[in-house]
């Protein structure tokens, strides 16, 4: 079952990310900031997927990833980086919101209390793991990069970029699981082989994927 309304999430964003691909980069980066936000709320709840115990954030994974792509492939690394950084703010006001909202003391008539303690208490700590992840992450894919450019300066683009990603992805997705998931989470180990697994699919996907944008492609991008 579970499998099942994976696939129709994945369905659903994808569908989304391109509707908003269509009305252009704005419409896309207000996507990824809210991608951001849901990812680090709906991590907390797990599932058991494909025989492994999971988080529900896999999906939002994906959207976001693909939508990143999607700016740097039509506007521009630049463009990439600021719709990242959007997204990044739009978490860092998600975490100060909840905080105090958490302040408030409830009324004796309250019941939702407690379910939103449980839930956005760990907020802060996912945020500060998902930017510490994102760092090491972007140096390393980077001096990768350099490194495979150096040493095999007639091997394709295509190779070294994969490579160097897929590295940087590793090291992004061990590192925001052990400091932002450990001890919240069973099965940590399952976790970050499905998510790495699930990025390196998508990764292998992009070529096709980028075509299937191409009917997308809004008029700002020819202008």
């Amino acid at each position: 079952m579970n499998e099942l309304v994976f696939l129709l999430h994945v369905l659903v964003i994808v569908a989304c990310s391109l509707f908003a691909f269509k009305r252009g980069k704005v419409a896309l980066t207000a996507w990824i900031a809210l991608q951001g936000v849901l990812t680090n709320f709906f991590v907390l709840k797990q599932i058991s997927l494909f025989g492994a115990h999971v988080t529900c954030s896999d999906a939002l994974t994906i959207g976001l990833f693909f939508c990143l792509n999607l700016l740097r492939e039509y506007y521009g690394k630049e463009v990439a980086k600021l719709g990242l950084w959007i997204s990044f703010g739009a978490m860092a006001f998600f975490v100060i919101l909840a905080q105090l909202h958490l302040l408030y003391v409830p009324s004796p008539y309250d019941s939702a209390h407690g379910a939103y303690e449980k839930l956005l208490s760990p907020s802060p700590r996912l945020l500060g793991a998902s930017l510490l992840a994102f760092f090491i992450s972007q140096q390393l894919d980077l001096r990768v990069f350099q490194f495979f450019k150096v040493k095999m300066p007639k091997s394709p683009f295509v190779l070294r970029n994969a490579l160097s990603t897929s590295l940087a992805q590793f090291v992004d997705t061990f590192l925001f699981s052990l400091l932002g998931l450990a001890g919240l989470v069973a099965h940590l180990d399952h976790i970050i082989f499905v998510s790495f697994a699930l990025k390196l699919l998508l990764i292998g996907l992009m070529t096709p994927l980028t075509l299937i944008s191409k009917r997308f492609v809004p008029k700002e991008v020819h202008e």
